[in-house]
C-alpha cells in the first residue's frame, strides 16, 4: 500500500478507536488483498481480534491470513449486527458495502481508505459541495500544469502502480504517433513512477500526491477535456475497459496496448533508453548473487517460510542474498539490504546474475534484465475475475511459478 494511503488507514482506524466504534465489537474484513493484510496485521498488533476476512472467491475461502479465516460474506449474518463492525480497505468498496446492504447487514461498515475520493455515491448537498470544491481544486491544478507544459498533451496516471507505469509508457509512442501528437507531460503519482517514466526517455513528467491525482481527474472528467487521457487498464473514468475480463481472459499487457490505446495487438513496447549503474556496483559478487525482492502494494504477500526456503538454498550453495528494500522496509533473515534507484535495479540484477521477486511493478521494470528472472506468484485469482494472476501477469522469458500451500524452493532447484 503507498505510504500516504497508508498514513490515512492508520489516521481513519486511530478516529474508530478514539470514537469507542471498534471496541467490544466483532471486527470484519471484506476482500483478502494486500491492503487487507496490512490492516490484519496493525489491528493485531495493537491486541484486537479479526473475526474473519470476507470475500467472495470461493477458492479463498476456508483459507488463512495470519490465523484469520476467510469466510463467504453471508457469514456475517450469524452475528448481532449492533456487535460486529466491517471495515474495508479494498478498492471496490462501494460494491462490497451494497453487498452487505443487498444481504441484509444493517452494521456499521467503515471505509479506511478512500482510493477515489471523487466516486462519492450520494447526491446529498454536502457531498456535491465537497465534490464541486475538488472539481475547483483540480481545475486550478491542471491549469497550473497547462501553464508549466504549455501546448502539451496531458496524461494523468490514476495508481501508484510501477508495473501499470511501465505498460503504459512502453506503449505510449505508438499512442503518440496514432494521435499525431507531438509532446506530451505525464503526470504519475509518487517519486518513484516518476522514475519509471524517467526510463523511457526525456519525457516531462510531474509528480503529484493521490488526492491532488484524484481532483484533477475529476476536474478533467467534469470538463470533458479533450487534452487529457487518462491511460489505465481499468479505466472506470471513460469506459469500463476491465468488465471484459468476466467473459474473456485479455493479459495485462494487452489491455494496455489494444484496450486502453487502440493499438494493434502486434505493436512492439518501446525498451527503457536511460538505465544507470548502481554506484556500489563493485560490492556485488559477479555472477554469485540473488536479489530477492519479497515487497509489493498491491499484491498479497508470501509467507516467510517461503522466502526462508529460498534465501537457505542459496546461502548453502555460497551466493551471496540480499533484499531490495525502499523506505521502512526490512532485509529478510540472511541477507543484506539493497536500496538501487530505479534506473539502477537493472543493473544489480544483471551484476548478482539471479533476480527473485513476488509478481510485481518491479518484475516489470526488469523484464529486459540480462539474468536468470524468477517471478513468484501467490495463488489468487484477479480482482473477482476467474482468472489466476499468473494468467494475466506472466512474463515472458522468466520463470513464472505459482507459490501454492507447502511451496519450498529447494524441491524445484
Amino acid at each position: 500500500m503507498d505510504k500516504g494511503l497508508h498514513e490515512e488507514m492508520i489516521a481513519n482506524l486511530d478516529r474508530l478507536v478514539q470514537d469507542h466504534m471498534i471496541q467490544g465489537r466483532q471486527i470484519y474484513l471484506f476482500g483478502h488483498c494486500n491492503a487487507t493484510e496490512e490492516l490484519a496485521d496493525v489491528l493485531l498488533a495493537r491486541g484486537f481480534t479479526v473475526t474473519a476476512i470476507l470475500d467472495n472467491h470461493e477458492a479463498k475461502q476456508g483459507k488463512r491470513y495470519g490465523g484469520i479465516e476467510i469466510r463467504h460474506p453471508r457469514e456475517i449474518l450469524n452475528q448481532p449486527s449492533h456487535e460486529t463492525l466491517v471495515c474495508i480497505v479494498a478498492r471496490a468498496y462501494a460494491a462490497m458495502a451494497a453487498q452487505l446492504r443487498h444481504m441484509g447487514y444493517d452494521g456499521p461498515i467503515e471505509k479506511l481508505v478512500d482510493y477515489n475520493s471523487y466516486a462519492e455515491y450520494s447526491l446529498s448537498g454536502e457531498t456535491m459541495d465537497r465534490m464541486r470544491q475538488r472539481v475547483e481544486r483540480g481545475s486550478r491544478l491542471l491549469e497550473r500544469m497547462k501553464e508549466t507544459h504549455p501546448g502539451r498533451f496531458i496524461l494523468l496516471c490514476p495508481f501508484s502502480a510501477l508495473g501499470d507505469i511501465y505498460l503504459m509508457m512502453a506503449y505510449l509512442p505508438g499512442f503518440l504517433e496514432k494521435r499525431g501528437i507531438g509532446g506530451c507531460v505525464v503526470g504519475v503519482v509518487g517519486k518513484a513512477c516518476g522514475e519509471v517514466v524517467g526510463l523511457f526517455g526525456a519525457y516531462e513528467v510531474e509528480v503529484y500526491v493521490q488526492k491532488d491525482m484524484d481532483a484533477m481527474i475529476q476536474a478533467a472528467l467534469y470538463a470533458e477535456d479533450k487534452n487529457v487521457f487518462i491511460p489505465h487498464q481499468d479505466r472506470p473514468y471513460v469506459v469500463n475497459l476491465s468488465q471484459v475480463l468476466y467473459v474473456k481472459k485479455i493479459p495485462l499487457e494487452q489491455l494496455y496496448c489494444c484496450g486502453v490505446y487502440g493499438l494493434p495487438a502486434s505493436a512492439r513496447p518501446a525498451s527503457p533508453v536511460c538505465l544507470r549503474n548502481y554506484e556500489r556496483i563493485e560490492d556485488i559478487k559477479a555472477g554469485r548473487s540473488v536479489i530477492l525482492s519479497p515487497y509489493a502494494k498491491s499484491v498479497t504477500t508470501l509467507s516467510s517460510d517461503v522466502w526462508d526456503s529460498v534465501v537457505n538454498s542459496f546461502r548453502k550453495r555460497g551466493y551471496q542474498c540480499y533484499t531490495n528494500v525502499a523506505g521502512e522496509e526490512k532485509p529478510l533473515p540472511g541477507t543484506l539490504p539493497i536500496g538501487p534507484a530505479i534506473s539502477e535495479i537493472q543493473s544489480v540484477a544483471e551484476r548478482a546474475g539471479i533476480f527473485i521477486g513476488i509478481r510485481s511493478g518491479l518484475c516489470d521494470v526488469l523484464r529486459e534484465a540480462a539474468c536468470r528472472k524468477v517471478a513468484l506468484y501467490p495463488d489468487y485469482f484477479y480482482c473477482d475475475t476467474q482468472w489466476k494472476a499468473i494468467e494475466m501477469y506472466a512474463l515472458e522469458g522468466w520463470e513464472n511459478i505459482v507459490v501454492k500451500e507447502g511451496f519450498r524452493w529447494k524441491e524445484m532447484n
